[in-house]
């Protein structure tokens, strides 16, 4: 499966790509590397993004994840950058909990670009299952412009 790797703000990520989509974002840097045109254009997003040029990312995504997975995974997508939902709202959407809907964003695997950050409690910030927890979550609201 090629990935490719780069510094970020919030620490190094690896993407990986197989049969034409982005299957995951992974904390770290990858061992493998392979500079595909979709890893290139993922990687010039992210830094975009990062850099404050990008607000929608733009890529082929495919996750594995359970239908109920998914569906929260596409409600956050539909979050716009500097907005958040509760878990509870994604809930009202879907259906589930919020706590289903919780455990669904910390399965999320692609970080960043399906924006989990965008996801809070309805008493604060919540959790956040990527590298640094939830200081890399402020870290990622603060760059949108998000209000905490």
């Amino acid at each position: 499966m090629p990935q490719l790797s780069m510094h970020t703000p919030v620490g190094d990520l690896t993407v990986s790509e197989d049969d034409g989509h982005i299957v995951a974002i992974d904390w770290g840097w990858g061992r493998d590397q392979l500079a595909t045109p979709l890893l290139e254009r993922a990687r010039e997003q992210i830094e975009a993004y990062f850099d404050g040029g990008l607000r929608q990312f733009d890529l082929p995504l495919a996750p594995c994840g359970t239908t109920f997975q998914r569906q929260v995974w596409q409600q956050m997508c539909a979050i716009p950058f500097g907005g958040t939902l509760t878990y509870g709202e994604i809930a009202q959407n879907i259906g589930g909990s919020a706590r289903s809907v919780g455990t669904a964003c910390g399965a999320n695997p692609i970080p960043v670009v399906i924006p989990c950050h965008r996801v809070l409690a309805a008493n604060g910030l919540g959790g956040y299952s990527g590298d640094g927890g939830v200081e890399t979550k402020v870290a990622l609201l603060r760059l949108e412009g998000a209000l905490l």
